[in-house]
């Protein structure tokens, strides 16, 4: 739990500095038709970094690496990390150069109702292409900090992000004004942000004996079992990135400000996501994939079983407090310069759509660890196809009385079905065997988030009482009834006899 906590910790320290600079963002620009092309430019680099990056490859590697740390010598481990560097940056110099080149099609592909505006569509094709290079630099950051995880060294790569969010607060505040086309400058603070982010963990795998040099030989032994084990991840570990940009796509055929409102919502609901979800499967992957190589398959189940329980302590008052607070976060963050008034009604449509499926979201990191662990990618990606078929029927569906909020609800439910799919997959296998007293902990969870959602219902009042208020006094409410609800929630598991120490009754720490 210490590693979880240190990694969730340093994470909110980014996610902060992440709203900081979505907020400057929301001032300066609102939700107009360049924020609407810079996070398409933004979100396809970004899109291929979570497939090259922390989602596929990572998952596929960590396994290796940790059998390769736990059985072998460190020749044999820096012998890997040389190769896989090299084979790796090399099909990303690759990608990034034909991505550059055809910029237009993506866009295209990925915003087809941008067409219908040239300016717009113009726009996007120019930042794509600034922006794109920046899959070659995250994706190696993600390598070096797959690498760093696994040497227990978690602090670095969660630290790492604040870069790109200092970057591009920076662009916004003092280069944007001096720019003729002013949006551009959030795209080239992406770009160098890669640059500056790889840089920052390269002395640290110095210090591991692990920077790598370049090697490629064809053949090599553990880069050869990560391609098999990550290309059909590239898709499985994917599918709830491949269902928002499933959403942009289809948002681009709506009014101005769709793709805007939805990238709001995503963030706000990435923040529990990335806080505790992220952080847990970052911690997990590794100690479930050394039980794995130990063939401790008792304490690889207690640990999935002990995450799981952390989870739903966590996650559930999360997304119903979103649900609750969801206009009056958007208004305290968001209700200022461009971002009007009606931007925060469609924005908080979008984020309670976003929030029925935050369960959902982390269950699937968490669980998919359970898989990638075993080294076994095949059943999350058949799982993931029946996800992903799931959510087009429903964008089809829900789009049409629903707009924005209808393609935001359908990711959701998606997510849940892969979830509890990922579920049944590993109860099926065999791995996974629940450890007592479930019920009684989820009724505890039931009763005392329903004490909470009725306090914040209460006393969150009407959205014109928080579009009254000037920022500060906004700021003092929120937090005030976020205080309000932790202490409520956590009072009332208490009362009924839930304890913290029943957290790691079965031994895993």
């Amino acid at each position: 739990m210490k590693s979880t906590a240190v990694v969730g910790g340093l994470t909110l320290i980014s996610r902060i500095l992440g709203f900081i600079r979505d907020v400057v963002i929301a001032y300066v620009f609102g939700a107009s038709t360049s924020t609407d092309a810079f996070f398409v430019a933004f979100k396809i680099p970004n899109f291929m970094r979570r497939l090259f990056g922390e989602g596929a490859f990572s998952q596929a590697f960590i396994p290796v690496i940790s059998e390769y740390k736990t059985q072998r010598s460190q020749a044999e481990v820096k012998h890997l990390v040389d190769h896989v560097a090299s084979h790796l940056g090399g099909v990303l110099l690759l990608v990034t150069v034909i991505g550059i080149v055809i910029a237009p099609l993506l866009v295209l592909i990925f915003a087809p109702g941008f067409f219908q505006n040239k300016e717009k569509y113009d726009l996007t094709v120019a930042m794509l292409q600034i922006t794109f290079p920046y899959l070659l630099f995250i994706a190696l950051t993600a390598f070096a900090g797959a690498v760093l995880n696994t040497y227990g060294r978690f602090a670095v790569p969660a630290l790492t992000p604040v870069l790109l969010n200092v970057c591009l607060i920076g662009a916004a505040v003092w280069i944007a004004p001096s720019l003729e086309q002013p949006v551009m400058a959030l795209a080239y603070a992406v770009f160098f942000a890669g640059i500056i982010q790889l840089a920052f963990q390269l002395p640290f795998l110095h210090r591991l004996h692990l920077l790598p040099k370049p090697r490629f030989k064809r053949h090599h032994e553990g880069v050869s079992r990560i391609y098999r084990l990550m290309l059909p991840a590239l898709f499985g570990v994917s599918v709830s990135q491949i269902n928002l940009l499933i959403d942009t796509l289809m948002a681009s055929f709506l009014v101005t400000g769709s793709i805007s409102w939805l990238y709001y919502s995503d963030r706000l609901m990435e923040f529990p996501l990335a806080i505790f979800g992220l952080a847990l499967a970052t911690v997990m992957l590794p100690d479930l994939s050394k039980s794995v190589a130990r063939g401790d398959m008792q304490t690889y189940s207690k640990t999935l079983d002990w995450a799981l329980r952390w989870l739903f302590l966590i996650v559930i008052p999360s997304m119903l407090g979103l649900i609750v607070l969801a206009a009056p976060i958007l208004t305290t963050l968001f209700h200022n310069g461009e971002f009007s008034g009606d931007d925060v009604i469609r924005t908080s449509h979008s984020l309670i759509a976003y929030s029925v499926g935050l369960i959902g979201f982390v269950l699937i990191k968490v669980l998919a660890s359970g898989f990638y662990s075993r080294q076994d990618t095949r059943t999350p990606v058949k799982i993931a196809v029946i996800a992903m078929v799931a959510n087009m029927v429903l964008n089809l569906i829900l789009i049409w009385p629903l707009a924005h909020a209808g393609l935001a609800l359908a990711t959701s439910l998606a997510a849940l079905l892969n979830a509890g799919l990922l579920y049944r997959g590993l109860r099926t296998q065999g791995v996974f065997q629940p450890q007592p007293g479930w019920g009684s902990f989820l009724l505890r969870i039931g009763i005392a988030s329903t004490c909470m959602v009725l306090l914040l219902w209460w006393g969150s009042g009407p959205l014109s009482l928080w579009l009254s208020m000037d920022t500060w006094e906004r700021a003092l409410h929120l937090s005030g009834w976020i205080a309000a609800g932790f202490v409520v929630y956590f009072a009332s598991l208490a009362i009924f006899g839930f304890r913290l120490r029943h957290m790691n009754y079965y031994g895993i720490h």
